[in-house]
Parts: structure tokens; sequence; C-alpha cells
């Protein structure tokens, strides 16, 4: 896991509309950067229905979203549309940015022993750097936990 203070690891990867997103084209807003670890999933659907619920207090503080897992754009858009999500959810499908923000890690799943995304949020400033790291992510209170930290 990345700390604060740093660089935050610049990605051109596609949305879910397979338009290129670049991080880097967002300096001089604070971004707020979730990977989370797959489309549809009971925890996955709620943390994304939390960052939709509270979405209009995002943009009214300009403030953007990203959401990042290893789904491909067809999944993404189920997804978006399934739960009306009306932020950017982007497509790493070859873990270019889940390992540059070290998330890809070793989880035990129903006793397996697999690699998989690690939920985490990354809070980036308006210079490009990583702000603050929240690592034991709340699926339902994801959202309200970056903007309590955010002060809105």
């Amino acid at each position: 896991m990345l700390e604060a203070g740093i660089k935050a690891p610049d990605f051109t990867l596609p949305n879910k509309d397979g338009n290129m997103i670049t991080l880097s084209n967002y300096k001089g807003k604070k971004v707020v950067l979730y990977f989370y670890p797959r489309d549809n999933t009971s925890g996955c659907s709620r943390q994304a229905q939390g960052f939709a619920a509270s979405y209009q207090k995002f943009v009214d503080n300009d403030i953007v979203v990203i959401g990042i897992s290893k789904d491909s754009e067809k999944s993404h858009i189920k997804f978006a549309d399934k739960y009306e999500l009306p932020f950017i959810l982007v497509s790493d499908t070859e873990l270019v940015a889940i390992q540059a923000y070290d998330v890809w890690k070793e989880k035990k799943m129903a006793g397996k022993v697999g690699m998989g995304v690690v939920r985490t949020t990354y809070i980036i400033d308006e210079e490009g750097n990583i702000e603050h790291v929240m690592a034991k992510v709340k699926t339902d209170t994801n959202a309200e936990d970056v903007l309590a930290y955010l002060g809105k």
C-alpha cells in the first residue's frame, strides 16, 4: 500500500465507455480513487451505491470520484446501469493502476488463497499527491467516511 505524501502514480486506462481516463488530467481537482475487487458483488455494490448516493456532494465540492477494478468495460457498463452509478468506472484488466497503487495482494477467500484487489481508497490532492489512504474500508460507509475526512 502506498503512503500519504508521495506523488500519485499516473495512469491512462479506459472507462466503461472506452474513453481513456488519465489521472494527471485531473490536476487542480481533488480525486477520490477507490479500488474494489469486483463488479456486482454484494460489498462492491453497496460501496458503489454509497458513492452514487453521495455523488452530488462530491460534485458540489469539485471532487472527482473514480472507481477501479480489474473488470472489463462491458462488466462496468452493466454494473453502472444496474445501480445508476454517475461517477467514473475504470477498467484495469492488465492491473496497471492496481499494481502501481499496491492493492494487488494475496487474499484468503472461502478457505482458498489467491491474489486479488484489496479494497482501498486513496484521496489525491490538487497537486497530484496522495493526501490520505483508507486501508480498512467499510463498504457501507466508504463514501461518507471520505466526505467526513474532507470536512464536507
